[in-house]
């Protein structure tokens, strides 16, 4: 296959999902297995190979992350129903003071948006946007975009979330390094995409009209037996802190003996969110009171919401994997190599497209580290690290109107969509140039 026809098919296919997302508003998932399909037999794939790809590249994406989604979910839920996310919001808000709430907001960010995925992490923290707002006198985007800044930027680029574990996985890159440079990477990012870009828009973007979602939680005050404020935090920090643990392993115990193992099995994504998410059914839940069946309950319905996200990411998988199966990403890798584009850049460019063609971050870095992946095996001196932040800086580009988070933005703060493309969409763009300027300067540095 040439690379000039490997290309076309790559950009038709793309170009396909956009049409039929944007303007037929076809399910997403539909879109991508049909695309999947249709560009596989293009390439020339036997149709009996076809859908065994896909699904291979769907079980695989899916076999490695859907525990993480289901105990990051679990886990966010507790935090919510206890009370332990407004103590966390209401400790650092009351040290920060009223001028520096936004900041306060970015940093609770950053905490809650570790074990979640954004949209949960948005739920949970939004009631709390609304009071601060209220008590403060702050205007709400001044609030409202420091919180969205920061989930976006630990949904993209900071371990544990499972759309950092997508590319962590395809590069192979080292979890502990990854996590490290994430935050040195991602938090002058949040202060740049939140406090500072917050207090420019929110003097330039004026809300109108009642909010009736802001009256409802306004009212609504924090439950008085909430729990303290460093065991809620070291709830939320423990998968963290047991991956660092168990990617240090082998520098403080003896390679493959008895501590070794243990580390190694305890600083497991899954075993470390397992064991967190345990821990929160009893400092979040027993501890506060809650029985065994209310427990029950909140884990039996926080899941029914991921069915859809599962689905996406698995779709986003099984197009990786049809590209490879099909021959096209070999034949694009190739010219990518003869044409000598850095690799950082080709990995924030194909995930800023299928991110702007899907909608889906998550599905964005899937696809795009999937692609790049094979060629970044036949390459020297580039951080697999590095590669990992970039792709999910590119993954969030532009905050296309295809992505619920863009809905979800809108109808909460009360926005036109003018004022959402004003505001989240620059938002978004923002955090993916400022990761991609980034990534370039420490690649000087780390390799």
């Amino acid at each position: 296959m040439s690379a000039a026809f490997a290309i076309s098919l790559a950009v038709t296919a793309i170009l396909a999902v956009i049409v039929l997302i944007a303007r037929f508003r076809l399910n997403p998932f539909i879109v991508l297995f049909i695309v999947s399909i249709t560009l596989a037999l293009f390439a020339g794939m036997p149709a009996d190979r076809v859908v065994a790809s896909f699904e291979n590249g769907a079980g695989h994406v899916l076999g490695h992350v859907g525990t993480v989604i289901a105990l990051g979910t679990m886990l966010g839920k507790m935090l919510a129903e206890s009370g332990g996310a407004d103590r966390i919001a209401l400790t650092i808000s009351g040290f920060a003071g009223r001028e520096r709430v936004d900041w306060a907001m970015m940093v609770i960010g950053l905490l809650i948006g570790l074990p979640v995925f954004f949209e949960v992490g948005f739920v949970l923290l939004i009631p709390l946007v609304f009071v601060l707002a209220d008590r403060t006198n702050m205007p709400l985007l001044r609030v409202a975009l420091p919180m969205g800044a920061a989930l976006s930027v630990t949904h993209a680029l900071i371990p544990p979330h499972p759309a950092a574990l997508l590319a962590l996985s395809a590069y192979h890159a080292n979890i502990g390094h990854t996590i490290m440079l994430g935050i040195i990477i991602g938090t002058p990012i949040a202060v740049i995409a939140g406090p500072i870009f917050g207090r420019f828009a929110s003097a330039r973007v004026q809300l109108t009209g009642v909010n009736p979602l802001a009256e409802q939680f306004v009212k609504h005050e924090p439950a008085a037996n909430m729990p303290g404020f460093f065991l809620t935090v070291f709830t939320v920090l423990s998968p963290v802190v047991l991956m660092l643990v168990g990617s240090m392993a082998d520098r403080i115990t003896t390679v493959q003996g008895t501590a070794n193992t243990v580390l190694h099995f305890v600083g497991n994504t899954d075993i470390a969110l397992v064991l967190a998410t345990l821990l929160s059914f009893y400092v979040l839940g027993v501890a506060q009171g809650f029985s065994a069946a209310t427990i029950l309950r909140f884990t039996n319905e926080c899941l029914g919401p991921t069915a859809l996200i599962m689905l996406l990411i698995g779709a986003g998988g099984g197009f990786g994997r049809v590209l490879i199966d099909s021959g096209v990403s070999r034949a694009i890798t190739d010219a990518a190599l003869s044409a000598h584009m850095p690799l950082l850049v080709l990995a924030w460019v194909l995930a800023a497209i299928v991110r702007v063609a899907c909608g889906s971050s998550t599905v964005a870095m899937a696809t795009a580290s999937g692609i790049v992946a094979p060629i970044l095996e036949h390459s020297t001196g580039v951080s697999p690290e590095l590669m990992v932040l970039v792709t999910g800086a590119g993954s969030v580009a532009f905050g296309p109107m295809n992505d619920a988070g863009f809905w979800q933005i809108k109808e909460y703060l009360g926005l036109t969509v003018p004022q959402t493309i004003k505001t989240w969409s620059v938002l978004e763009t923002l955090i993916a140039v400022c990761g991609l300027v980034f990534c370039l300067i420490a690649s000087i540095f780390v390799h």
